[in-house]
């Protein structure tokens, strides 16, 4: 007799944990024969409202980390996703790449993570400077995290493209909630099961699966969203992120790149999702008689 094979269904990925879709709806993920190898979950509004919380409540805690230790746990999610790289060259596989594409792709996205683990702790000298002011101040310029960051990752790579995105923005101290690809969609949740044994605080990284389609205009409109990276291009969902955005004046970034090249990855990336702070200290001048004024 031949057996019934029991395909994976892949759940969302939410405050640390791996919840089913609020909707309850799914779709059947097809292999170029047309074979359903996977049930990925469809998210919708109720599932972006709650990632939103979750990385919301958790931005202070890892906003205020020490850089060094965030470029720790990014190292730590290189080291837990080198453990499962065969895992992840096998989905990908199954997904429609040849082998030697399938490992490309995910050395790139170990070494992509080990680079923005260097970055952690030396984007702020390379961005932050001592101004010249004509009044007796001192005055700093520095680089602060945005806040809380929406993602709507690449649709033509599997693990790639997300990576690619995720670190630097968590680099910077951001939290984000990531739409993973439609078409490729297996890698996203696997990583999040990475995530959740790397020591990333609950709530930093949170991925959703399903349409662009029907989530683009909630991740552009909703009010407690600092910023927006799209990366792919559609013309029509680019239009409406752009008037949407507007409604709390939200950054708004298209990174569409092909993130195998080298160039793809650089500290400017980091510095997109930073906010700029101006201190300005008054300097203690010391008379002859020895006042201070």
């Amino acid at each position: 007799m031949s057996r019934i094979e029991v395909l994976k269904t892949y759940k969302l990925f939410i405050g640390g944990q791996f919840p089913r879709t609020e909707s309850g709806r799914y779709y059947p993920l097809l292999n170029k024969k047309g074979e359903n190898i996977a049930n990925i979950s469809l998210s919708g509004r109720k599932d972006f409202r709650n990632a939103v919380v979750a990385a919301r409540s958790t931005l202070n805690g890892w906003s205020t980390r020490a850089a060094f230790n965030r470029g720790q746990v990014l190292y730590r999610i290189a080291e837990m996703l080198e453990g499962r790289k065969d895992q992840f060259v096998k989905e990908i596989i199954l997904q429609g790449e040849t082998a030697k594409n399938a490992a490309t792709e995910v050395s790139l996205s170990i070494d992509r993570l080990v680079y923005y683990a260097g970055w952690c702790d030396k984007y702020q000298q390379l961005f932050s400077s001592v101004n010249p002011v004509a009044s007796p101040h001192f005055n700093f310029s520095v680089p602060e995290p945005m806040g809380l960051v929406a993602i709507v990752a690449d649709e033509n790579t599997s693990l790639l493209g997300l990576v690619s995105a995720i670190a630097p923005v968590i680099a910077g101290g951001n939290t984000c909630v990531v739409l993973a690809s439609e078409k490729k969609p297996l890698c996203a949740i696997t990583f999040a099961e990475v995530i959740s044994t790397s020591d990333v605080p609950p709530g930093v990284i949170n991925i959703l699966t399903g349409s662009s389609n029907e989530l683009h205009g909630h991740f552009s409109s909703h009010m407690d969203v600092n910023a927006l990276i799209y990366c792919r291009n559609k013309a029509n969902e680019k239009k409406l992120i752009s008037e949407n955005a507007a409604l709390n004046v939200k950054r708004v970034f298209f990174w569409e790149q092909d993130w195998k090249q080298e160039t793809s990855a650089h500290p400017y990336l980091i510095f997109d999702l930073q906010e700029i702070k101006t201190t300005w200290h008054p300097i203690e001048k010391i008379g002859v008689s020895g006042a201070k004024y």
